[in-house]
């Protein structure tokens, strides 16, 4: 790997996201909360100076490059970083409202990574403060480098490595030739159903600023919203639903949505196995869980068909948004939320998990074994929308899932044993590493909050955030020897 590489596309990265720091002030000053625009004054003029200090240290040091020729180790190694920096950037406002500093990180951190987890116990904070959560939140959304790759020269030129380290999946999905081209259209999707989301709640009466941050946590798949109570604070079906439409979109692939857009041909949906199989586990699960709310209280409104649905959408999107305290549901009833956590949202979207594409490409193979088994000389290819996927992708994929599994029950045994709860560790490590949010039980669930878990716990959640929404492949080459070969 090459530093120069390194440290000048960091150097960007806390240049530009210093820049992004500055626009709470604006807010600040639209609700005379004067004061409330200090800590994002010093942290964009921290980020920006210690950008350019970096600059000009690879300027005299460092032999210059254009990054023209960036290798995948590089790619994904300014894919890390970039997260990191935008996490700790994230940070540092926090430290100025009266946050402990692992606090302020795990807020940070949760926000950048659109987890939604949070360590608020109260909401007596500015509005400034509220609109920079969810800024970050919709940062994070579509990535960081997705967005440099769009705006900036720099990254344009070489951005084919760094754009799919940050949203690895089980295929390259680009719209364009131009991977620059990609990326501006997927952003400009992104800030179009974000725009309409704003219109339509402004529309069914909640308060524009409400809205403007509820549609940036929504599109993202981030969950943080100003209302204490999330979007049953706002005791209103209308607006439940458009929530319910947009986290669904957030959890379809945004360049299938585009294509359809685009094209006008809705018939694109229904060919595409990934999209029929993330509508049916929703329609099944929601109108199970309906049925036990139904069993369990002999009551049918259709409040509780609205927070069935509502609350199946948000958890399998990882939005993590809250129509009311599912810790209260039966256990039968949670068993099935904790399922489409593992499947997870389609890849390609904002949201986390193994993802529905992954899934399936592993069902399948697992169904070719055992067709095997009794056609030992069959000859089964696996198939995704008629496309043949290659053996070292399955195995890619299998490997992915292995070290899901693995990440999520080592990380659940340690916090369980640190917090001696069973719910918090696995619960948490769930919640955190499939960038959900809020977990299970009354202390982390939809109604809780993560302030009183130990400091080491945070820190393995705040782990936990970065590797579910990089998806494990940036942290998994860190154990390769081979990878720690550094040059000028």
């Amino acid at each position: 790997m090459r530093l120069s590489y390194l440290f000048n596309a960091i150097s960007l990265i806390f240049i530009y996201i210093g820049f992004v720091a500055f626009l709470p002030i604006i807010v600040s000053l639209i609700y005379q909360e004067y004061n409330a625009a200090i800590p994002f004054v010093i942290t964009g003029v921290i980020s920006v100076f210690f950008g350019l200090c970096l600059k000009l240290f690879v300027n005299k040091f460092l032999k210059q490059d254009r990054m023209t020729d960036i290798k995948k180790s590089e790619g994904l190694t300014i894919v890390l970083l970039s997260w990191l920096v935008f996490g700790i950037i994230a940070s540092i406002p926090y430290l100025f409202f009266g946050f402990g500093i692992e606090d302020a990180f795990f807020e940070g951190i949760s926000g950048a990574t659109t987890t939604g987890a949070t360590i608020f116990t109260h909401f007596d904070y500015p509005k400034t403060l509220f609109f920079w959560r969810s800024l970050s939140q919709w940062l994070g959304g579509m990535g960081i480098i997705v967005l440099f790759i769009a705006v900036l020269p720099q990254f344009a030129v070489a951005g084919r490595q760094m754009f799919f380290a940050e949203a690895p999946g089980p295929t390259e999905d680009k719209l364009t030739p131009r991977i620059k081209n990609t990326a501006t259209a997927l952003w400009g999707l992104y800030i179009i159903l974000t725009f309409i989301q704003i219109i339509l709640l402004v529309y069914f009466k909640m308060p524009l600023f409400d809205a403007v941050c509820n549609s940036l946590s929504t599109i993202s798949s981030g969950g943080f919203s100003p209302n204490p109570d999330s979007i049953a604070g706002y005791n209103s079906l209308p607006v439940m639903w458009v929530v319910i439409i947009f986290m669904f979109l957030s959890g379809c692939n945004l360049a299938l949505i585009y294509r359809v857009l685009t094209k006008f041909n809705i018939s694109l949906l229904w060919n595409n196995e990934e999209f029929k199989t993330y509508l049916k586990i929703i329609i099944m699960v929601s109108l199970s869980i309906f049925g036990i709310l139904y069993i369990n209280t002999n009551h049918h409104t259709i409040v509780q068909f609205t927070n069935s649905v509502f609350t199946v959408i948000s958890i399998m999107t990882s939005t993590g948004f809250a129509s009311c305290d599912y810790s209260n549901w039966s256990v039968s009833a949670q068993i099935l939320l904790f399922i489409v956590i593992l499947f997870g949202s389609s890849a390609g979207s904002t949201g986390g998990g193994i993802k529905i594409m992954r899934a399936l490409i592993v069902f399948k193979y697992l169904k070719r074994e055992l067709t095997k088994l009794l056609h030992p000389n069959a000859v089964i290819t696996i198939k995704m929308d008629n496309v043949t996927v290659t053996p070292d992708i399955v195995a890619q994929i299998i490997a992915f899932i292995m070290f899901y599994i693995a990440i999520f029950i080592f990380s659940g045994l340690v916090v369980s044993i640190i917090e001696s709860s069973v719910v918090i560790g696995f619960g948490g490590s769930m919640a955190t590493l499939s960038i959900i949010g809020p977990a299970f039980g009354h202390v982390i669930g939809p109604t809780g909050s993560y302030e009183a878990l130990s400091p080491v716990t945070k820190f393995i959640f705040m782990l936990n955030m970065l590797i579910g929404r990089l998806e494990l492949v940036p942290f998994l080459i860190l154990l390769n020897k081979d990878y720690w070969s550094l040059k000028r």
